[in-house]
């Protein structure tokens, strides 16, 4: 656990400077355009490169050194946030900038991201999987706690220059512990045996992987079905609170704050008890726990309500994301995670830039407008979400809310996903 704890605590570190600029730049743009296209958009050009480098990262991360593609992947990505800063400073700063710098962004993200999961079962044993895929999640969630509270004290003092600057610090420190530690490199004869084939079989073989394994598929399509749903409400919520207040970024920073308390204190909770012992059940409790909290914070039409629905939701996060994980971390040989986890990420990546490509639109062009006309539809639904500006999104995130309910209690009554820990062998 030691090596992991100091790859763990500098990628916290990292974690708060990027959620700092990103928080920062959520505002800057919800202020210039008024648009939830326009935030979704940011978010859909830093996953499609994602999905179009996905297996390539994964055949990267399995023939060279992960280490050293976790520090190259930072080093690109703070470069990222230095042009940021130099083309605000300039004023020259438009969001088309933005969408470009979040596919370089996102493509280096994803390396990273992937060098590290695939890293994870060669640096603690298996008893620790759950634990440190929980401790992976308080990352995330810890940077929503402190980075909007960090953005709201020191913006007015240090501007945005100086979030770039605090991010570009942490980015320092999120390098400097990859290099403290040594990350074994697992070889064996099946990297050598998929090596041996051409670059069309090497790029696809993760997902025949997955393929051939109908409970492994199973565990994929579910989790797929429920990132579709959970990206939509990722894309809607921060815009539903912008309209529905007036633009009020203090009440907009308060939630995703409790947001991230709620994530760590699912983390944490999640890490003391080291998880379910079926981790499938784990998994889909935690889908239905977050559709619930969703399902509040579209109904919710006060700050308190959407503060409490939000951390509600957060705090099952970390028990379907880290039940995921240990399945793959038990279940897939170390010397071919790379590629396989890459191509379980290529296809939750693809469902969740379609989620988050047509929230925006759905919203703007559909839900809006109907909430806000005479509509049958909308004397049907005033009384559930009100009405004015911000109520059709309201209503779109309570119908992904009941998605993903649906998605954790259906799965459940399918033996290939409910019984997949059985039916598929530990790879030791």
């Amino acid at each position: 656990m030691r090596t992991f704890t100091i790859l763990w605590s500098g990628q916290m570190a990292s974690a708060i400077g990027t959620e700092m600029t990103q928080f920062a730049l959520t505002i800057w743009i919800w202020q210039l355009t008024q648009q939830t296209t326009a935030i979704a958009l940011l978010t859909f050009f830093f996953f499609v490169p994602q999905i179009l480098i996905s297996l390539g990262a994964g055949l990267l991360i399995d023939r060279f050194h992960r280490q050293s593609l976790m520090i190259i992947s930072d080093v690109a990505v703070a470069i990222c946030t230095s042009l940021i800063g130099i083309l605000f400073t300039t004023q020259n700063l438009q969001i088309w900038h933005l969408y470009v710098l979040a596919i370089v962004y996102g493509s280096c993200g994803q390396i990273q991201e992937l060098a590290f999961s695939a890293s994870i079962s060669s640096i603690v044993t298996k008893e620790h999987y759950a634990r440190v895929s929980s401790m992976r999640t308080i990352t995330n969630y810890s940077s929503r706690i402190i980075a909007p509270a960090l953005v709201g004290v020191l913006y007015s003092m240090i501007g945005f220059m100086g979030i770039i600057l605090i991010d570009l610090a942490t980015f320092i420190v999120g390098i400097s512990t990859v290099l403290m530690v040594r990350i074994p490199q697992p070889k064996s004869s099946e990297i050598d045996n998929i090596n041996s084939q051409n670059i069309w079989q090497q790029l696809f073989w993760g997902l025949n992987y997955i393929f051939a394994r109908p409970s492994l598929l199973a565990v994929t399509t579910v989790f797929c079905l429920f990132l579709f749903t959970y990206n939509l409400s990722e894309t809607l919520y921060q815009p539903m609170i912008l309209a529905r207040t007036g633009g009020s970024t203090q009440i907009l920073g308060m939630v995703v704050t409790a947001a991230g308390v709620g994530g760590v204190v699912g983390g944490v909770f999640l890490s003391v008890i080291g998880g379910f012992k079926r981790q499938i059940q784990g998994m889909l409790l935690g889908f239905v726990g977050t559709g619930f909290g969703i399902l509040i914070l579209g109904w919710g039409q006060t700050s308190w309500i959407w503060i409490g629905a939000h951390f509600f939701a957060a705090f099952n996060i970390p028990l379907a994301y880290s039940s995921s994980y240990a399945i793959w971390y038990a279940k897939v040989q170390p010397e071919v995670q790379g590629r396989v986890l890459a191509s379980a990420h290529t296809l939750g990546l693809a469902v969740g830039a379609i989620a988050s490509l047509i929230a925006g639109p759905l919203a703007d062009r559909v839900f809006e407008p109907m909430m806000n006309s005479d509509s049958a539809i909308a004397s049907l639904f005033a009384p559930l979400v009100g009405t004015g500006q911000g109520s059709g999104i309201a209503l779109l995130l309570i119908i992904t809310a009941i998605g993903m309910v649906l998605i954790g209690v259906i799965g459940a009554a399918f033996p290939t996903l409910r019984n997949a820990e059985k039916l598929l062998p530990d790879y030791e």
